[in-house]
């Protein structure tokens, strides 16, 4: 800007000049901005990266026994449930009233690891992608056993598609007769401490 747009000491300023400095100003705030937005933003991941699904790490180390935390990888909700030692011996009492209670179904794949009746790398912990297999709605949490409205009178625990009824165990089995034609998915995950889950990477399987 050159000196005249500026009066010297004493010089009152008129109406126009001191408009148009304002206006001068302002515009160059607003550039300074508009040039630090770009470069913050470039520290976060981009949306492609997320779309691709990048594994996400959670720290599990608050989640309390009965408890579930729900993240999201590649635009999922997954859930993270702390399973008390009551739920864990409920599980096989009632493999008889599961459609697929080893899953051996191959719609949703399940990990060798995780074949088993916890469903999990670790029985306390069960990890599962928290859409229903059926027209993909998302489930609720039906934690607490016994007869309640949509649910059976001998219900053990588990969660329910409000949408058209289906069930599910606390390993995310699904109960036979149910529109879901199969279980909940488990997607790949390991543990890199005992506080600390990754989900959507599985190098130690």
């Amino acid at each position: 800007m050159s000196e005249a747009a500026f009066p010297s000491p004493g010089v009152p300023l008129d109406k126009d000049r001191r408009t148009w400095i304002a206006i001068t100003c302002g515009a160059g705030a607003v550039g300074t901005v508009a040039t630090a937005v770009p470069f913050v933003s470039s520290f976060a991941p981009s949306e492609r990266a997320r779309a691709a699904g990048a594994p996400v790490q959670v720290d599990i180390g608050g989640i309390k026994p009965g408890e579930k935390l729900t993240v999201e990888w590649r635009g999922k909700p997954v859930w993270i449930v702390r399973r008390t030692p009551e739920q864990l011996a409920a599980l096989p009492k009632h493999d008889a009233q599961l459609a697929d209670p080893r899953s051996q179904r191959n719609a949703y794949p399940t990990p060798e690891y995780a074949k088993n009746e916890f469903r999990s790398r670790k029985p306390e912990f069960f990890v599962g992608v928290g859409i229903c297999s059926h027209l993909g709605c998302s489930p609720v949490d039906k934690f607490t056993p016994g007869a309640q409205p949509s649910l059976p009178d001998d219900w053990a625990g588990g969660f329910l598609c409000p949408c058209h009824g289906s069930t599910f165990d606390l390993a995310g089995r699904v109960y036979k007769n149910k529109p879901a034609p199969d279980n909940l998915e488990v997607p790949p995950h390991m543990y890199l401490s005992d506080t600390v889950l990754l989900i959507g990477e599985d190098k130690q399987a």
